[in-house]
């Protein structure tokens, strides 16, 4: 049963699909999403690698294809396309529906309380590898978007990460209760929700944050190219 790559169908069909909306207009940003998916997808599956390697995770053979790419399956190098893909459709068609950021307001102290207890969690579960490189990437990234950014998207992110979480407990809950993916609760806290482990909520954060940042700064350098005077 080829439920992981069922799952991958899945999560991408109705955000593909729904590109076209003339409201969002979603395929007019591809310029800019498909090599932020692309960095983002780089980065996860060197470390996706990495991990299953040293046996943090892993995966049941019963719901794959058989496919595998450098020691992955390929439901799970799918997973990082369309996972981020659907993610920023959500962003987009927030940002197009709700025209008030209604979380900016609030942007600048769930930074600052992510940037406080993320590090300290991961400081005293050193360990636990998927905890605190999990924590401390999320809390760097965040660093970075702040620096480059400050929170002018943030308020935005935080709602698209919160609506996010409901298709993720649907996709992750199937993923781990089966179990497609399981994790090895030596290297995390050991805490779950239902079957997903609460790091997963930073991963998924993590990947949607440097998704969206790059995203944001691609469509952000054409804008500013195409208002410079032009020079005679």
């Amino acid at each position: 049963m080829y439920i992981y790559l069922y799952l991958n169908i899945f999560t991408i069909l109705f955000p593909l699909l729904l590109s076209f909306d003339k409201k969002v207009a979603f395929f007019r940003g591809w310029y800019a999403l498909w090599p932020a998916i692309v960095i983002n997808a780089v980065f996860f599956i060197l470390w996706d690698a990495a991990f299953t390697k040293a046996g943090v995770w892993g995966f049941n053979e019963a719901y794959l294809t058989g496919v595998y790419f450098w020691g992955l399956p390929i439901e799970e190098i799918m997973f990082f396309i369309t996972v981020p893909y659907a993610c920023v459709f959500i962003y987009d068609v927030l940002k197009a529906y709700i025209q008030k950021d209604l979380l900016q307001p609030y942007a600048k102290a769930a930074s600052l309380l992510l940037l406080v207890v993320l590090p300290v969690i991961a400081l005293f579960n050193f360990e636990r590898i998927y905890t605190s490189i999990t924590f401390i990437l999320l809390a760097l990234a965040l660093l970075v978007h702040l620096k480059f950014y400050g929170t002018r998207y943030l308020g935005r992110f935080y709602l698209a990460y919160l609506v996010h979480l409901v298709p993720f407990l649907l996709v992750n809950g199937v993923l781990t209760y089966l179990p497609i993916v399981w994790y090895n609760d030596a290297y995390n806290l050991g805490l779950r929700i239902v079957s997903i482990p609460v790091e997963d909520t930073m991963y998924s954060m993590l990947m949607l944050l440097v998704t969206i940042s790059i995203y944001e700064g691609i469509k952000q350098r054409k804008a500013i190219k195409q208002y410079q005077p032009s020079v005679v």
